[in-house]
This record gives C-alpha cells, structure tokens and sequence, in this order.
C-alpha cells in the first residue's frame, strides 16, 4: 500500500466534503477521491447557480424513504441552524426566497469555498480525476485501487451521490458497492424531474409551452402547492417536480389549476350577469389567455355563457380544477435533481450511517435512500447525514 489513512471518503460532492471537514478537524488523515475535474460541482450549478443550501422548515416528514423516520436522528443532530452558522462564519450573504429556502445573495461557488477551507482546516487530502477500481475490505480496513495506485483507509465513506444528471458525471458506483458488501438497495428513479406526454398530448398543448399558473398537483395521494409550468416535452415547475419523486409510472395526476376558488359556481354567476361573453375569455380573467384557450377548444358550437348548459359549466370546471392526466413518463435521470430510492435505511445504523454488518462502512448523502422535497431538504440532508458520519469516525 502506497499510502494509509484513518478515513477515505468516495465523492466529492456535498456530503463528502462536509464529513471530511469535520472529520479531518478531529485530527483524522482524510482523503476524498472524486473522478471529477472539480469537486462540488451539483453544488455549483444549484438554484440557478446561487445555491438553496437549505431549508428552515426541514422536518422529517419532508423526505422519501422505506423507513419515513431514518433521517431524523441526523437531522435533529445537525440542523439548518448548524449550517447557517457555518455560512455566517464565513460572511456569505444570503436570504430567504420563498417557503423557507435560503439562497446565496452571490455565488454558489462561496459554498463550495466554505465547504474547502473546512477541508483544508483539518488537513483533509482531495484527489480529483481519480477513476475508482476497486474496492477490497481486509483486516486492517478498506483497499481502493484507482487508476492512480491503491490506497488504504481504516474506514471508508461513500459519498458517491445518485444517478441524476449523469453529464456531471454521475453513476450507480455507490449502489454497485452496497451490493458488493451485502448491503440490500432499494430500486431507484428520477426524483424532481420534469413529466413527459405522447406526442397527441404535445400537439393538443403545443400553443402553450412557456405558461406558467400557479396550481395544486398531487401524485399517490400527496399534494403540492405551486408554479405549474407547460414545456414542448410535457410539464415542469416547482409543484410538477415535487409530484414526481412521488408519481408511479402509469398512474394519474391530479391538477387544480384554480385552487382558491369555486370555478363552477363562479361561472354560473358570469353567465347570469354577462350571459354573452366567451367563455375563454371569462377563463382568462383567471387563467393565462393561451391556458383558457386551450382548455375550451373542444367546445363544439356556441361558445358563449349563455349558451353553456350546468353540464357544459360543470366539465369545463372539471378541466381546471379536476384535471386527471397520466404522464407517458419523466425526463429521466438526464435532468432530474435527484435520485430517488438507494441503500437500504434498514442496513445502516440511523445515528452514524454506518454499515450494520459492515464495520467502518459508511454511506451518506443522496446515495442512501434517503430524499427530500425541492427547496433545500436535499443539501441539508447532505451535511446532516455527512456531520452524523464525522462524529463516529
């Protein structure tokens, strides 16, 4: 063996740095290996390259597992507060935008700055462009052959993220080595991630890429509040990508897209006091024109209030508020945000992420089955589940 360390971290990313700061800190030789040209990179180009890098409403109940309960030990140990306090050390400005997400006033790259200079307090060694081999556990610990020679760590971190946005070079390494120590994997999918439509939905809704409404979506009987927006594929926004991480394939969504309000009643009173107006144009009081267009185009003959049985009124509200539409699918890993689904949770220990059957065995951050909403959750629970692991180390 060329070289020995108490702890080699594989990734370079949120979670992996995070637990390599503070576990170098606690004067533990750290070496992070990435195959990355530059670490943080998921960081980097996070909330359009400011960073949400967390969220102060984060509670357990907003992330996806097998077990709903695993994350809270972490994130009760390390919290949006512990983090913030981290940011204010290093005077990052920041704000809050909506919902409790807080973002960079300047660049995302103060993060990943922030998240080096902790490194670089406790001596933590990085290594990128190193490609990953193999990984061998023997009496003394765990040997990673890289393309650069071996190296060898009394206990190992995997930090190697999920499969989402494989242009950065994301891959399954992560699940290919809990399958390799025995460790069960929960099936994954593209979390937060736009919806797709066949090419007959497209046509039907080809005038409206680029609208925008806010809207209640709901997938598997959990429910969004947010922007909505049309795309030529299919469907994005903040509330779409929320419902994905909970859509199952060939199942309906269900779309409010006037949720404050009593749409049929309302128009039965348009049509009692403007019984000739259009009912498009009744529609874009509330709904961008083109959205109110499209919605009545399949209306057959007269057109006006008037004109327009209860039935009529009642199907025309059903359209806005009742929409029930099955995706054809997502956009995949390609553009989705996260991945959802990874090692098992039954597998680790809840307060370290350790290998119950693996000693000195870690999995952290987005590879473990472990998922938050939109908004923050995600890198929150990138440092909670990298600080529960540093503190065992």
């Amino acid at each position: 063996m060329s070289d020995l360390y108490d702890v080699i971290i594989l990734g370079a990313g949120g979670a992996g740095l995070m637990c390599a700061g503070m576990a170098g800190q606690k004067g533990l030789s750290v070496l992070v290996l990435d195959h990355a040209k530059k670490p943080g990179e998921k960081i980097r180009i996070s909330g359009g390259g400011r960073c949400n890098f967390t969220n102060i409403h984060t509670q357990v109940d907003r992330f996806l597992s097998a077990d709903p309960y695993f994350a809270r030990n972490a994130l009760s140990a390390y919290t949006p507060a512990d983090f913030i306090e981290l940011v204010e050390a290093y005077n990052i400005a920041y704000h809050e935008k909506t919902l409790g997400q807080l973002f960079c006033d300047g660049s995302s790259q103060q993060i990943i700055d922030m998240l080096l200079a902790e490194c670089a307090k406790g001596g933590t060694e990085i290594r990128l462009q190193t490609e990953i081999k193999t990984v061998i556990k023997d009496k003394g610990g765990f040997a990673v052959e890289t393309d650069g020679g071996t190296v060898a760590g009394q206990r190992l971190v995997v930090a190697t993220g999920g499969k989402s946005i494989p242009k950065m070079g994301a891959t399954g390494l992560g699940y290919q080595l809990a399958e390799q120590f025995g460790l069960p994997v929960t099936p994954t999918r593209a979390g937060l991630v736009p919806f797709t439509f066949d090419q007959t939905w497209k046509e039907a809704h080809a005038e409206l890429p680029g609208v925008s409404v806010d809207a209640e979506v709901t997938a598997d009987g959990v429910s969004f509040r947010e922007a909505l927006l049309f795309t030529h594929r299919g469907l994005s926004g903040p509330a779409v990508l929320q419902a994905s991480s909970y859509w199952q394939e060939s199942t309906p969504l269900q779309i409010n897209q006037l949720p404050d309000m009593d749409l049929l009643s309302l128009l039965k009173e348009l049509r009692e006091a403007h019984p000739k107006t259009d009912i498009a144009v009744a529609l874009s009081d509330f709904l961008p024109k083109r959205l109110a267009k499209c919605l009545t185009e399949d209306l057959q003959g007269h057109r006006r209030l008037a004109d327009l049985s209860n039935k009529r009124l009642q199907a025309v509200a059903d359209r806005v508020q009742h929409w029930n539409l099955t995706p054809t699918g997502t956009e995949g890993y390609r553009t989705a945000e996260v991945t959802v689904g990874g090692v098992a949770t039954k597998a680790l220990h809840p307060k370290t992420l350790e290998a119950r059957s693996v000693p000195g065995l870690y999995f952290i951050g987005e590879v473990v089955d472990v998922t938050g909403w939109l908004g923050g959750y995600n890198f929150q629970w990138a440092w909670a589940s990298g600080a529960a692991a540093a503190r065992n180390l």
